[in-house]
């Protein structure tokens, strides 16, 4: 069978000749499609040679098409209706009408704190989107990016892989939590020598017991206890309910489980530095029109989060 170069073929003539097969003639043709007579004329000619074949023959007054041209119409104008959809699609993105699923990798925290408001957002918004919440390895999450298994990232990447953007989207820090009633906690403080006299559990991913509290506390020749430890951060302020242990909780995880979990809140009594949560998406994506408008909605919710 003899092949095609594809790269000869002007799509323009393809749209000429669905034009031809709806008018059944050249000069209707050449005005739906606002072009001279003689310049549809011209693509006529050359679609008989490239397709060796009439196609078109003036028959009772109107262009008929060709037994040869009733056989490839179908396939040309699904083509071009494909065509169409797929240029549309890449470059429209209607929210309110989309069903699009977004992947997002988050850790418990960012999902905690993120996915309520993101879900009241949309659901005014963009009420058929729908999302995926995705853990990942903080060092396979180039890959996933690239990958688009996930669109965007959460989390604190102090050194993003190549070939993706970042931005900061909120700054969190530490507070201490304490079961209601804890006779250290005296006004929403605690004094340094009972912090560090007291049992205490941490929520850690690597398999020991050393967190920013232990290197703020060794600074002041202080170690503490670490009776509980856990991968699981929301396991924390449950566990701190029910016992006399203390624990250091990102403040906004803090805020929101406090009368839930009737905890106490207190300010820290060894500086720990903040950190930047942030929003990682391919250098792939930056430009699509889906990508950006779920960037600016967890932009905006992250602005409007409670971070008194």
């Amino acid at each position: 069978m003899k092949s095609m170069n594809l790269a000869a073929i002007n799509l323009n003539l393809l749209v000429a000749f669905e034009a031809l097969l709806e008018q059944r003639s050249v000069t209707k043709a050449a005005e739906q499609l606002q072009m001279g007579q003689p310049a549809m004329s011209a693509a006529l000619s050359r679609l008989r040679v490239l397709f060796e074949d009439e196609l078109f023959v003036r028959l009772g007054g109107q262009m008929q098409p060709t037994l040869k041209a009733q056989t490839i119409a179908p396939s040309i104008l699904a083509a071009l209706q494909q065509i169409r959809q797929t240029v549309t699609q890449s470059q429209a993105f209607e929210p309110t009408s989309s069903d699009r699923t977004f992947a997002i990798g988050s850790s418990d925290y960012s999902s905690f704190v993120l996915v309520p408001p993101l879900l009241e957002f949309s659901h005014q918004a963009a009420p058929s989107i729908n999302f995926q919440m995705i853990g990942f390895e903080k060092d396979s999450v180039g890959d996933l990016l690239e990958q688009g298994i996930i669109d965007v990232a959460l989390g604190v990447f102090p050194d993003p892989p190549r070939q993706t953007q970042w931005e900061p989207i909120f700054e969190e820090r530490f507070v201490g939590i304490a079961r209601q009633g804890h006779p250290a906690v005296k006004q929403g403080t605690m004094s340094l020598e009972l912090f560090a006299q007291l049992s205490h559990a941490l929520a850690t991913l690597r398999r020991d017991t050393i967190g920013e509290i232990d290197k703020a506390l060794s600074e002041q020749n202080l170690e503490r206890r670490i009776a509980l430890t856990t991968p699981h951060m929301m396991v924390l302020p449950f566990a701190i309910a029910s016992s006399d242990l203390v624990a250091a909780l990102p403040r906004r995880i803090a805020l929101r489980l406090a009368m839930v979990c009737n905890l106490t809140i207190f300010e820290l009594p060894v500086k720990t530095k903040p950190w930047m949560v942030s929003m990682l998406w391919s250098a792939l994506s930056n430009q699509d029109e889906a990508n950006r408008w779920l960037r600016c909605s967890i932009k905006a919710i992250s602005q409007k989060i409670e971070t008194r």
